[in-house]
């Protein structure tokens, strides 16, 4: 069976080093877990840091989160949909918001469960994700701030997720602008500019973060120590926290072009193969995952020798030449993933999640 691997001593490492580096700007951050897609062992081993907030995009991960730490404090990180606020209420201490209707929603809800739900505001700049427009958000405020039971808590706003629109010192101004028009105008005090997300994090290298911007949504970076804003690894980050491996379940020579009329495959593709190639053949081996676990553009192979010759639902078949290295059956093979890559596979019921360390493999 093929497993996942979540190294816990390169995770305190790299959660380490954000810590150091948020805290000597007087930055508060919170640990994104939408990755771990409520995996109680891999959350288990993220709620033992020195952290005091978590960010989720999903109902059943928070009610996980505060079975494990019911000290922590959670954050709900979608405008909630309708059919989900009782359990937002119950599971998430803030949410981000955008919708009137739904924070009047929240409050009714809250009110029933005898709690005070906080809430972030989320201001649009740019993205076109979730935000309230700009021309809009004063008077959005001030139908929110005296809702029952609601706590208005700060401002937010959300950038690259959707159109890959790049955070930049202008941008995060004008969400710290909008704070700051709200407390003078409103006499409340709004504790959190939340405008910060993995790919804020070169900004306050470069020196362009705005002082305002105090809180930051972080996953990524933490997990695959990456740098978002210009696609590359962070120096002093370890980059391979997960790791996935598959077994080997065939190795037979056989040739490289397919025998027969070519129609589409299960994706719609089509192939075509170079004359040249007919009657040439490989070793080609098959390994226990397969498209309905991970898209193959988001697998690397650590051993860079061996390539991909396609895939199907269940398994993917990998081109390994000469099989120099003596791969056979039962041998494992080691990749490292992408961001969408690593969500896809936790996500994956089939796939088992190990502990770095905690089993023999």
């Amino acid at each position: 069976m093929a497993f996942v691997t979540f190294d816990v001593e390169k995770l305190k490492l790299n959660f380490d080093y954000l810590n150091n580096l948020f805290s000597e700007h007087n930055i508060k951050w919170s640990i994104v877990t939408k990755m771990l897609s409520g995996n109680r062992k891999f959350l288990t081993e993220v709620l033992k840091l020195d952290i005091d907030q978590v960010c989720d995009s999903r109902v059943s991960n928070l009610k996980t989160i505060k079975a494990i730490r019911p000290d922590i404090e959670t954050i709900y990180i979608k405008p909630p949909a309708k059919r989900a606020i009782g359990g937002v209420v119950k599971y998430a201490d803030i949410s981000l918001n955008t919708e009137l209707a739904t924070i009047k929603m929240l409050s009714a809800e809250a009110q029933r469960q005898n709690k005070t739900h906080k809430i972030i505001i989320m201001l649009e700049l740019g993205e076109l994700r979730e935000g309230v427009k700009r021309e809009d958000f004063v008077d959005f405020y001030e139908s929110v701030f005296n809702q029952k039971n609601i706590e208005v808590v700060g401002v937010g706003a959300n950038l690259t997720c959707l159109y890959g629109v790049l955070p930049n010192r202008d941008k995060l101004l004008q969400l710290t602008l909008y704070q700051q028009i709200i407390e003078a105008k409103f006499n409340k005090k709004l504790p959190y500019v939340s405008g910060g997300s993995s790919v804020t994090i070169p900004l306050i290298f470069e020196k362009l973060l705005p002082e305002g911007i105090n809180h930051f949504r972080v996953g990524e970076t933490l997990y695959l120590g990456t740098d978002v804003y210009y696609d590359r690894p962070l120096g002093n980050m370890s980059n391979n926290i997960f790791m996935l491996y598959s077994e080997i379940i065939e190795v037979i020579e056989k040739p490289i072009v397919p025998e027969g009329t070519l129609g589409t495959n299960l994706e719609g593709n089509s192939f075509t193969f170079e004359n040249e190639k007919i009657g040439q053949t490989s070793i080609r081996a098959i390994i226990d995952i397969g498209l309905l676990d991970v898209e193959i553009k988001h697998l690397e192979f650590v051993d860079k020798d061996i390539a991909i010759a396609g895939a199907s639902s269940d398994v993917i078949v990998i081109d390994l030449g000469e099989n120099k290295k003596n791969y056979k059956v039962g041998d494992l093979i080691k990749f490292r993933l992408d961001y969408m890559g690593t969500l896809r596979i936790i996500n994956s019921k089939y796939i088992d999640k190990r502990i770095k360390g905690a089993e023999a493999y």
